[in-house]
């Protein structure tokens, strides 16, 4: 008699299951079908974006290489790579581009390429942070010196990778704007901090001790 209850239970889960598969069967599937989809396409978008970098990290150092035919070769090139690169190499090209335009004599378009790096949003922040810099050394001997030492503040944190660099800008700047009393406390300092780099510090003892004469 276990028997037949066992069976009757049996084919009442099979006719439930069934009913089940029926009812959610297809969405079960594409569920599955998206699962091994997704898996397979995800290392397929990993080995195409690792091979899009290596082409595009390619690309770079041939329109790089555009500048031993000459600083406007080189500029047109990076140009035209740095149009259709993602935002991190578009940037590499750009501080390359804006080199060979100091090379050139024209610091003002080279700024305004850093400008531009500094202004991107998708770019990482090390690399605005050092664009605003090296806009602002571009711009040192004839841009406002209380603009520019605002640029550079955030810059001049201890935490800032180009805080030694900053610094010593910003008591340059102090110095064209007349205040050398500021401009000497800066360089002492710098003269001061041990993990300041070591041509940073000789040029800040030097420069501290000049304006302290007066």
């Amino acid at each position: 008699m276990s028997d037949i209850f066992r069976e009757v239970d049996e084919d009442l889960r099979r006719d439930r299951a069934e009913h089940l598969f029926k009812k959610y069967g297809g969405a079960m599937i594409a569920a599955v079908v998206l699962i091994v989809a997704g898996t397979g396409g995800y290392s397929f978008w990993r080995h195409w974006q690792a091979q899009k970098k290596e082409e595009q990290t390619a690309a770079l150092v041939t329109a790089i290489a555009q500048s031993a035919q000459g600083p406007e070769k080189g500029v047109e090139a990076l140009a035209a790579f740095a149009g259709s690169a993602n935002p991190s190499l578009a940037a590499i090209a750009q501080f390359n581009a804006a080199a060979l335009m100091i090379r050139q004599g024209k610091p003002a378009e080279a700024a305004t390429v850093y400008d531009g790096i500094a202004g991107n949003g998708s770019v990482p922040a090390e690399y605005r942070d050092l664009a605003t810099l090296l806009a602002v050394m571009q711009r040192t001997d004839g841009g406002d010196p209380a603009q520019l030492t605002a640029k550079l503040q955030p810059l001049t944190a201890d935490g800032s990778p180009w805080r030694f660099t900053a610094r010593e800008l910003t008591a340059v700047l102090a110095v064209r704007a007349g205040d050398t009393e500021k401009a000497r406390t800066l360089f002492k300092q710098l003269a001061d901090d041990q993990q300041a780099p070591s041509g940073v510090r000789s040029r800040a003892a030097d420069l501290a001790s000049l304006y302290g004469k007066g």
